[in-house]
């Protein structure tokens, strides 16, 4: 089989405007509040988050960093092809913050579980969101659960969900790829 459209670029766009609502609704102006894109896929959304709220709901002051987990993985040493690190860009405090962790699919929960591992490395937040695009419900591996998701994808082992962000492939679009 090939791959089939999940979601298209207007209902994406509808669904960052939903999550951008509901980190209002929780955190109000950001003063306490930071966001931290899990590097590399997760900070097409956070900057996107960002963007949003900045502009188009003009929220001052948002702290969006991006997090590598490369070193935290628990197959860091398994894998057959070297992962690549990227570079954390946390440039303030998150010491008491409460913390926004971003990605764009929650699929086993172990790069969450890395995440949480790498985040201590910066100081300890008083509490930890997750917000993912994807929510692949039963694929988990551990117990982790997003806070805010923006659309629950019930797709079996086999299949691949692959998020395309328009800086990178020229349009938004999210599929399910049955190879």
């Amino acid at each position: 089989m090939s791959k089939k459209v999940l979601l298209n670029s207007k209902e994406i766009e509808i669904i960052l405007h939903r999550l951008a609502c509901q980190l209002i609704e929780n955190h109000n102006n950001f003063s306490e509040t930071v966001l931290i894109g899990l590097q590399p896929r997760g900070s097409f959304l956070a900057n996107r988050l960002g963007d949003i709220l900045k502009n188009d709901y003009k929220i001052k002051n948002i702290n969006l960093g991006l997090l590598d987990i490369t070193f935290y993985r628990d197959d860091f040493r398994r894998r057959e092809e070297p992962l690549e690190a990227t570079n954390t860009q946390i440039d303030f405090l998150i010491e008491n913050k409460n913390v926004v962790l971003i990605d764009d699919v929650l699929f086993s929960g172990r790069s969450v579980r890395a995440a949480l591992t790498a985040i201590q490395s910066y100081g300890r937040p008083k509490n930890v969101e997750l917000l993912v695009l994807i929510d692949r419900r039963f694929s988990r591996h551990l117990p982790i659960q997003p806070t805010y998701k923006g659309r629950q994808v019930d797709a079996i082992n086999e299949e691949k969900v692959i998020v395309h962000w328009k800086e990178l492939h020229s349009k938004d679009a999210i599929y399910i790829d049955n190879k």
